[in-house]
């Protein structure tokens, strides 16, 4: 139940932040992230990235409901969180530190991937 849980938690709350980056990214992404996405290309690729979010959405919302889908999800989860953060603590060190509210993405990428990791084990062993 608590996998069940976990996985839908992070089903929903990838939801907001698909949206935001691609269903019309010219306005969200200038209003909380002061981005101007003027180009087709940059509205394109950030389109591309709310397709690919709402894709583990599936993978995670099958695996919370299909057993035989639960430790893919799980796999699939924390290779999502903790390749996000990897990507963003290089830049935080390349970079500089960002907007407040992409640090706290960091965070949560990094304890939730934590988290599908110590569930994924908990199934297998």
């Amino acid at each position: 139940m608590k996998t069940r849980i976990f996985l839908i938690f992070c089903s929903v709350g990838l939801v907001p932040i698909a949206l935001g980056y691609g269903a019309n990214p010219s306005a969200t992404l200038d209003a909380l992230f002061g981005i101007t996405v003027d180009t087709t290309n940059l509205t394109h690729i950030m389109r591309a990235v709310m397709g690919l979010y709402f894709g583990m959405v599936v993978i995670w919302v099958w695996g919370a409901f299909k057993k035989q889908m639960t430790a893919p999800a799980l796999l699939s989860c924390a290779v999502f969180m903790l390749g996000l953060a990897a990507g963003r603590v290089l830049s935080f060190i390349l970079d500089g530190l960002p907007h407040w509210l992409l640090i706290v993405y960091a965070v949560l990428e990094i304890v939730l991937g934590l988290i599908a990791i110590t569930l994924y084990r908990g199934r297998t062993t």
